[in-house]
């Protein structure tokens, strides 16, 4: 039976500073089979690697991404609000950045792992965001590694046009009831879908080869185990990637 994946969602973000290069080294050094991470543009046009529109929650700034350029908002600190956090190490922390997408690629490349990158436009547009990210992922020589996924659909339509071999996956919260159909009609490699739909639905757990099945984001221990059990899934994410890798290791 073919191993079902782990990725770190956003890194670690249960015990890392989410979307942070800290975060995504820890990650691969619990030697995650991927990393799923959150693309916006900044007023310069720069992507960013940045879960909200705002940067109010996750860093000691306020305000939108799309209005500061990439060195105001590197003034900001990436780290210091998880103080919450068991690993929490003010004086590390606190000099965290906002990491670039190329910044999270020249991080990753050696280790070859899998890379989802969710394009955050289903607030803004981010008008020509398809292309720049599809340019930096081919200048790494990155194509194969990654699935690009987003709620918003026409964004990922759109850079399937573009780029006709690269991996599209919608992000979907709600039961579809004919997955496959969606699936074929609009070219898609996969379904990301909300925990709870594949944990509640029968039809998740029969046979699924047409399509990859991505389930987010999974950290009650009970629940992994349960998606363990599923030959259908190929991927889970988790906040806390440490924990999932040893449930798997020992299913």
């Amino acid at each position: 039976m073919k191993q079902i994946k782990i990725f770190g969602h956003r890194g670690s973000m249960g015990t890392m500073p989410e979307n942070t290069l800290i975060g995504f080294r820890h990650a691969l050094e619990l030697g995650v089979d991927g990393i799923e991470l959150d693309v916006q543009l900044t007023k310069d046009r720069e992507l960013v690697v940045i879960h909200d529109e705002t940067i109010d929650r996750t860093t000691d700034g306020t305000g939108y991404v799309k209005d500061y350029n990439l060195h105001e908002l590197k003034q900001f600190s990436a780290g210091i609000k998880f103080s919450d956090l068991e690993l929490f190490d003010e004086q590390v922390w606190g000099n965290e950045r906002i990491p670039t997408l190329e910044e999270v690629l020249e991080l990753i490349t050696p280790y070859q792992i899998e890379l989802n990158i969710e394009l955050k436009t289903n607030v803004f547009a981010y008008d020509g965001i398809e292309e720049k990210v599809l340019t930096l992922v081919k200048k790494f020589g990155y194509e194969k590694k990654v699935v690009y996924s987003s709620f918003h659909l026409p964004s990922i339509l759109k850079l399937k046009r573009i780029e006709p071999s690269a991996k599209i996956a919608w992000l979907v919260v709600y039961n579809l009831s004919h997955p496959f159909e969606y699936v074929k009609s609009l070219g898609l490699e996969g379904l990301h879908l909300y925990k709870d739909i594949v944990l509640q639905d029968v039809k998740y757990g029969q046979s699924v080869d047409e399509y990859s099945i991505r389930v987010w984001t999974v950290n009650d221990q009970k629940e992994i185990e349960q998606l363990l059990a599923m030959n259908t899934i190929e991927t889970i994410m988790t906040d806390f990637p440490k924990d999932a890798i040893v449930l798997r290791n020992r299913s």
